[in-house]
């Protein structure tokens, strides 16, 4: 299958095209960059060096559907939008890594982004979670990867949630990432000096992703849920830890609480659950598409950890297991890394 990735000189396109390229399906046939457009690949990026012999273009619409059946589209927020309507109208899947079309409602996006162009395709693109929406995503023309953080956060709520046994008046996520979910760009706030030696929350109660979260949790409860969310920055390249503190509605045991997570996840390859009191690592999954689950049960206080790499599970390794979805391939096709650990 052609592939063409819009946006290929991010840390995400970069992932997509080391990911992508041991697809054994796969032939990436265009990368677009407008910064970097002319040069080859692997003068931006030297770890591909005698690997991939692709040059960067200009993004021309025409030609990417010319010269791909399956597009992602590695784009920031409000581009995607702009790019997207095109693909889906010449019949082109895409799977897009922005927040452009992570939303049910125009007016959710708008709040916390941009005017959106497109709103016609909100109601037909699917939200990429493979574990939570895989029948959706089989037949969708348009997935929208989850953003990192959420990725982190859904995946050991939802399974509580529809179960209905926590309290969904007092849910708290403490969540820390590696600078890299900050993107690529030159950002003051990015710079060693700024970030080496230290650790520090931003954004609290203000984050973008905070909505995003709350849709996908209040659409598996099936009532409106609203979290406190505290995301932080810590000196690692890669990997998001989140640490979830809910309360149960009645007492329960250890193991029915495993048991719920073995009933929503026990046949998922990159889903991990830990026994209870053992706790995830970043460096446990770092380089993979695993998501480890742990948890901690007092009384009715219970505390949820999950780790995941922001770069695979939270962004790019998502991203194919969607593709893999949607093309009928083996699901798991490409993204068998043993994590890099240590």
């Amino acid at each position: 299958m052609k592939v063409a990735i819009i946006g290929a000189t991010g840390y995400t396109g970069l992932e997509l095209v080391r990911i992508l390229l041991n697809h054994p399906e796969v032939h990436i046939t265009a990368l677009t960059s407008e910064r970097f457009s002319g040069q080859d690949y692997s003068s931006v990026f030297p770890s591909l060096r005698g690997i991939i012999r692709t040059s960067l273009e200009t993004l021309n619409i025409d030609k990417i559907i010319r010269k791909a059946d399956f597009i992602f589209t590695a784009v920031p927020h409000k581009e995607a939008m702009d790019i997207v309507p095109q693909l889906i109208e010449k019949d082109k899947k895409v799977v897009d890594l922005s927040a452009d079309f992570r939303f049910k409602q125009p007016s959710t996006y708008e709040k916390w982004y941009h005017a959106h162009s497109s709103p016609e395709l909100l109601s037909q693109a699917v939200y990429g979670l493979p574990e939570i929406n895989r029948k959706k995503i089989r037949y969708a023309a348009l997935v929208s990867n989850p953003g990192c953080y959420p990725t982190s956060v859904i995946m050991p709520l939802v399974p509580l949630l529809k179960e209905d046994i926590i309290s969904t008046r007092a849910i708290i996520v403490d969540s820390k990432s590696g600078v890299s979910g900050a993107g690529r760009s030159l950002k003051t706030q990015s710079l060693f000096s700024e970030v080496s030696e230290g650790l520090k929350p931003y954004n609290i109660m203000n984050h973008r992703h905070q909505p995003e979260i709350e849709e996908q949790l209040s659409s598996a409860a099936g009532i409106s849920v609203s979290i406190t969310f505290a995301p932080h920055l810590v000196p690692m390249n890669r990997g998001i830890i989140s640490t979830i503190y809910v309360r149960l509605k009645h007492s329960t045991s250890a193991q029915t609480i495993q048991n719920i997570f073995n009933k929503y996840y026990k046949k998922e390859q990159f889903v991990r659950i830990l026994p209870e009191g053992t706790l995830p690592s970043t460096g446990f999954v770092r380089g993979s598409n695993y998501c480890d689950i742990g948890f901690c049960l007092q009384g009715k206080k219970l505390i949820l950890v999950s780790a995941i790499d922001n770069l695979v599970k939270g962004a790019s390794g998502q991203a194919v297991q969607n593709m893999n979805i949607m093309q009928g391939f083996k699901e798991a096709t490409a993204l068998e890394h043993i994590p890099l650990y240590p």
